[in-house]
């Protein structure tokens, strides 16, 4: 099992999303905890304070680091080897490789951090791993802890229904995935490729393979550079990029 203790200082935003669908269905089977604390529960004088304003002056306030270490040092009594985790926009960017490691650690804490950014001896002294979901500001860390929570739990065996499904997923192997169909087969002239109703599986298993690398070479060239591409691999893109020409 994995278990997320989550601060912040608005725990009520995650009462609704993490009580739906696989996420619910994950805790109610055991798979995962998941346990929020709000930060004011460690702060000291009486209005609950965990923020002041900054030091040499700016806008904004800034997340006191006292409130936060009282949080962790509580929290960590009662888990071993927590890997501690800060969301912030001046983290590595989160992408599938950094959420199958933090699927293998057993205790995750998670920072959300607030107001103008935080003290920097949290990010000093408290954090093991910082992490962004993408290159752009938020108003806080908690949506960003939402869709990290999300990501590292469809790595936990027996969280999704079928254990495949994380392998064709887009950036698994740094390429976009293939279009997907359902029924049905013809809507309104817009028709289903008709080598995906063949049931040849080698040919379907082509197209997928040529579509994938077809996406990622027109939406994300950069991701190619990361692919031990075939020769088979090398001749289909020559064709794609032929057919632009």
């Amino acid at each position: 099992m994995v278990k997320f203790d989550v601060l912040s200082i608005f725990p009520e935003m995650f009462s609704s999303p993490l009580n739906f669908s696989l996420l619910k269905k994950a805790q109610e089977k055991g798979l995962l905890s998941i346990s929020i604390h709000n930060i004011r529960n460690w702060a000291d004088d009486k209005h609950k304070m965990t923020d002041d304003a900054p030091y040499g002056g700016g806008c904004g306030m800034v997340m006191k680091v006292e409130p936060v270490e009282k949080a962790l040092n509580e929290i960590r009594k009662a888990v071993e080897n927590s890997v501690v985790v800060l969301m912030t926009p001046q983290g590595e960017v989160l992408n599938q490789k950094i959420a199958a490691e933090l699927s293998c650690k057993k205790n995750i804490i998670i920072i959300c951090g607030r107001y103008e950014g935080i003290d920097e001896r949290i990010r000093e002294h408290l954090v093991d791993r910082e992490i962004s979901i993408g290159d752009y500001v938020v108003t806080g860390g908690e949506i960003p802890a939402m869709v990290l929570i999300d990501a590292i739990c469809r790595y936990i065996p027996e969280f999704l229904g079928n254990p495949e499904s994380t392998k064709n997923e887009s950036f698994c192997a740094n390429l976009l995935e293939y279009p997907q169909y359902t029924r049905p087969a013809e809507y309104k002239n817009w028709s289903v490729p008709e080598v995906l109703l063949s049931g040849n599986h080698t040919e379907i298993e082509l197209w997928r393979r040529k579509e994938s690398l077809k996406r990622t070479y027109q939406r994300r060239p950069d991701l190619l550079k990361k692919v031990k591409l075939s020769a088979q691999d090398k001749n289909i893109l020559d064709k794609i990029k032929q057919e632009e020409i």
